[in-house]
């Protein structure tokens, strides 16, 4: 069917949209899913590389809420010898009032060839310690959850920019045509939501695809994809129709951006119906597989990161749970301790496959949360939000593993050495991924903008 030979004034296009489009409306959900890599053009013509990258893929493994740093990797001897105290001198002020120091629970022991502090809250998680590059000096700009969840997603305070995934695939496209380049797993709803996987102003394409696997049953990880109604050979010629009537209402008014990007989208939803049930089925991996990751929602969102990007999926985001569960204003040691024992096994797990699957050569894992949390007390037996120095690591291609990297003070408030601000971690991030982050720009509202604004740098010391 040629709809070229078919005058324009015989069936109007909105009307004829109306009358077809009932069998596609399941894959309108699919709208803001994956990319076609056709589309990529942050880093070159075809989304190509600034340099040459030393990592494909992201797993970001987001602790939401905010750990804190000296229960983990940041072990602090001052807080024990002044517990329940506010020295004369420290810095410990706060935006909200808080006690004296609170000392961790933790005993800490030297891990890997060079002897790493890793915490005995996470014993699994310390045998991988020769792989692990540790950030101790973490620093953002603001203390709520909302301003610094936007800010270690978006690069900014501001709900009205892309995303980091969003840039990763407008800079390098995606390597499955069939899945969406940019997937972000969450058993519920994080503080600000959809908002922290936006793309913003870059084409709809690159925007995150949201899953919550609280339910493992395929069907219901991803709602709506398949047509019931209609057979894939069906499906194809409708989908072929309306693809022709886009392209020809695009060119009439001389291309439009965000109808490629609805189109492409379409395209990929239909793929999916076959291969995202394939990926987000557990049930194939091996009985050994499963027990290796354990039991959970962390623990299944971990094994499904592995899936996703051994299919391609160019980043994917694990949140911890739903809402803020790393939020510990009150029973903090309990909280952690509970906390500590979900994610050590499966995070360990995670690393352990992808290395034995030669994947984590070219995979970047980035774990940590929106920020961390003050050494002293919150309501005599919590801890309050700290953005002036957290604690988070990153692990495979291109980084120094067996090492810690920047200094908090000697009660783990203030990063004070070898600082790096959220802007330098994306920076980092980008670099590794062969995209400079002052050339990866898109021109909007008059001027250029990318994901570390106008600051950021390279943090070069860590990488190998």
């Amino acid at each position: 069917m040629n709809l070229h030979n078919i005058p324009g004034s015989i069936v109007p296009r909105r009307d004829l949209l109306k009358s077809i489009g009932g069998g596609l409306g399941l894959l309108g959900a699919a709208q803001a899913m994956a990319a076609d890599s056709s589309l990529a053009a942050g880093g070159g013509a075809d989304g190509a590389t600034h340099f040459a990258p030393r990592v494909k893929r992201v797993i970001h493994l987001f602790m939401n809420g905010g750990p804190f740093q000296g229960d983990l990797f940041d072990p602090k001897p001052a807080l024990e010898k002044y517990a329940g105290q506010r020295p004369e001198g420290a810095n410990l002020r706060t935006e909200r009032p808080t006690g004296g120091l609170l000392p961790s629970t933790a005993k800490f022991t030297p891990a890997g060839e060079n002897g790493v502090p890793v915490s005995d809250l996470l014993p699994n998680l310390a045998k991988h310690v020769d792989d692990i590059c540790v950030l101790r000096s973490l620093h953002a700009d603001n203390p709520n959850h909302g301003p610094a969840l936007l800010q270690m997603n978006n690069g900014t305070i501001l709900p009205t920019r892309p995303s980091m995934g969003s840039w990763f695939l407008y800079g390098l496209g995606s390597e499955n045509q069939n899945l969406p380049g940019y997937i972000v797993l969450c058993p519920g709803r994080p503080v600000r939501f959809s908002v922290l996987w936006s793309s913003a102003f870059l084409p709809a394409a690159y925007q995150g695809t949201y899953v919550n696997h609280s339910d493992l049953d395929p069907s219901k990880l991803i709602p709506y994809l398949r047509n019931e109604a209609r057979d894939p050979e069906t499906q194809r010629r409708q989908l072929d129709l309306m693809q022709q009537i886009n392209a020809l209402h695009r060119d009439a008014r001389g291309g439009d951006p965000a109808l490629d990007a609805r189109m492409a989208s379409m395209e990929t939803a239909f793929r999916m119906q076959t291969e995202a049930h394939e990926a987000f089925d557990l049930n194939r991996e091996s009985a050994e597989t499963r027990e290796a990751y354990g039991e959970g929602h962390y623990a299944n969102g971990c094994l499904l990161a592995r899936r996703l990007v051994e299919r391609g999926v160019r980043f994917v985001q694990v949140y911890y749970g739903n809402g803020q569960p790393w939020d510990t204003h009150s029973k903090h040691n309990e909280s952690v301790k509970k906390l500590c024992d979900s994610i050590d096994q499966p995070t360990a797990a995670l690393l352990t496959d992808l290395k034995q699957r030669g994947l984590l050569e070219d995979t970047l894992v980035v774990w940590g949360g929106e920020f961390g949390r003050t050494p002293t007390t919150e309501n005599g037996d919590g801890r309050d939000h700290n953005h002036h120095g957290f604690t988070m690591w990153m692990a495979g291609g291109g980084v120094r593993g067996g090492m810690t990297f920047g200094e908090t003070d000697e009660f783990g408030f203030r990063a004070v050495e070898n600082k790096v601000h959220v802007h330098d971690l994306h920076a980092t991030i980008l670099h590794l991924l062969g995209l400079d982050h002052e050339k990866l720009t898109f021109h909007y509202g008059g001027r250029d903008y990318r994901l570390t604004d106008v600051h950021g740098r390279v943090v070069t010391e860590i990488l190998s």
